[in-house]
This record gives C-alpha cells, sequence and structure tokens, in this order.
C-alpha cells in the first residue's frame, strides 16, 4: 500500500487513545475485543489509504493515519493472570481512536 505523507497525525507517541466502540458492518480494521478499550500510542506509522474503502475498489482517500497502539493484556481480557508487564501491540487507523477522556 502507498505511503501518504501530507496527512498530519492526531496524535503523539504517548498519548492515551480510547478504541472507538461503534458497530461497523462490511470490512472492519478494528478488531471487536479492542473496542472500547484504551491504551498508549507506540508508534506513528504514517498514513496510507484507507483499506477500509480499498476494499471495496474505492480510492481509499482522504488517507487515514495508521498508529501502532499498546494495550495492557490484563485491561483486554477479563481474568487475565500473566505478568502485569504484558502487552498487545495493535495497528489502528486513526478513524477508530479518540482521545482516552473523551466518551
Amino acid at each position: 500500500m502507498r505511503r501518504e505523507n501530507s496527512v498530519p497525525p492526531l496524535f503523539k507517541v504517548g498519548d492515551r487513545v480510547r478504541v472507538d466502540d461503534r458497530a461497523s458492518i462490511g470490512h472492519c480494521r478494528a478488531p471487536r475485543f479492542i473496542r472500547g478499550q484504551s491504551g498508549v500510542v507506540a508508534e506513528i506509522l504514517g498514513a496510507f489509504r484507507n483499506p477500509e474503502q480499498l476494499a471495496y475498489f474505492r480510492p481509499g482517500l482522504p488517507a487515514q493515519v495508521l498508529y501502532t497502539v499498546r494495550f495492557r493484556q490484563k485491561d483486554l481480557w477479563p481474568g487475565y493472570s500473566g505478568p502485569d508487564q504484558d502487552k498487545l501491540d495493535i495497528d489502528i487507523y486513526a478513524p477508530w481512536l479518540l482521545p482516552a477522556d473523551q466518551s
């Protein structure tokens, strides 16, 4: 997928974000188990054409910033008994992310 460099990121590394918990129909790039969960931006990967549009042979524009968001495993899985430092990194596009303190 070609990278589009002209889109500025909404979040910076270290920002706390929450994954939107909206319903989706069709091709979706936000796994159900992380919707509504909060994590920390670990990396900004750049802007790319929107794969949720490309899946339907649309142009995928405007481009969307792709982030790596780091979640604590114990926040994702009820009853998780692993070490507190266990994390899960997931790449998520900007339209699915909100500031962690926004409802």
